[in-house]
C-alpha cells in the first residue's frame, strides 16, 4: 500500500486536493453480477426490476438492492446525458482549454456552470487548468460563447478546438464486459 503525507501534498495546490478527495472517497466496489446487471441496463434502459431479475436469473430483491445502492452512491449518471445537444438545435461542439487564475478557480467554475451552452467542465493537469465542452447553434453563436468565457473574471486565456465528428462517445460497456467476464 502506498502511503501519502497528506499535509505536504495539500500545499501543492487544488489539483492534489481533487486527487486526494477522489482517493479517499469510499468507492462502491462492483462485482461480476453488478457488471451483468449494468450491461443489461445499457441494453434495455427501460427494463423494470422484475424484467432484469428474470433476464439475469436473479431475485427481484437482489436487483432492487443493487439499484438502490448504486443510486445512493451516485454511481449512475443522469438521464440528461442521453439527450443529444444536436436534437436541441446545437449542432456544433467544441472543447475550450482554459487557463485561469488559481486563486479564482472556484468562481471561474461557478461562472462556467451558469452558461447554458457549457455541457461539461473538467479540472486538468498540465498546461491548462480546465477543459470545457461547449455546444453552439452556429459559428456566430460559438464566437459569442467564447467571448462570454473570456469575460469571466479569473480566465486568463483560452484555446478552442472544434469537434469535427464524435468517433467514440462516452461509454462504459467495454469495462463492464471485462468485469462481467465470459457469459
Amino acid at each position: 500500500m502506498v502511503r501519502f503525507n497528506v499535509s505536504k501534498m495539500r500545499n501543492l495546490g487544488w489539483v492534489w486536493n481533487v486527487i486526494l478527495r477522489c482517493m479517499t472517497r469510499e468507492a462502491v466496489t462492483l462485482d461480476a453480477t453488478d457488471a451483468r446487471l449494468l450491461r443489461e441496463l445499457i441494453a434495455n434502459p427501460r427494463a423494470t426490476g422484475v424484467e432484469l431479475a428474470a433476464k439475469l436469473g436473479l431475485s427481484r430483491n437482489t436487483v432492487q438492492a443493487r439499484l438502490t445502492r448504486w443510486e445512493s452512491a451516485g454511481l449512475l449518471g443522469s438521464f440528461e446525458r442521453r439527450v443529444r445537444p444536436r436534437a436541441l438545435g446545437y449542432p456544433l461542439a467544441a472543447f475550450v482549454a482554459v487557463v485561469a487564475d488559481q486563486h479564482r478557480l472556484d468562481s471561474v467554475v461557478h461562472e462556467l456552470a451558469e452558461v447554458p451552452e457549457v455541457t461539461e467542465v473538467c479540472g486538468m493537469t498540465g498546461l491548462t487548468d480546465l477543459t470545457v465542452r461547449v455546444v453552439a447553434k452556429d459559428a456566430d453563436d460559438l464566437y459569442r460563447i467564447a467571448g462570454q468565457i473570456l469575460k469571466i473574471p479569473g480566465v486568463e486565456r483560452t484555446n478552442m478546438a472544434l469537434v469535427m465528428r464524435e468517433l467514440v462517445g462516452p461509454r462504459t460497456a467495454p469495462l463492464l464486459d471485462r468485469l462481467a467476464g465470459p457469459n
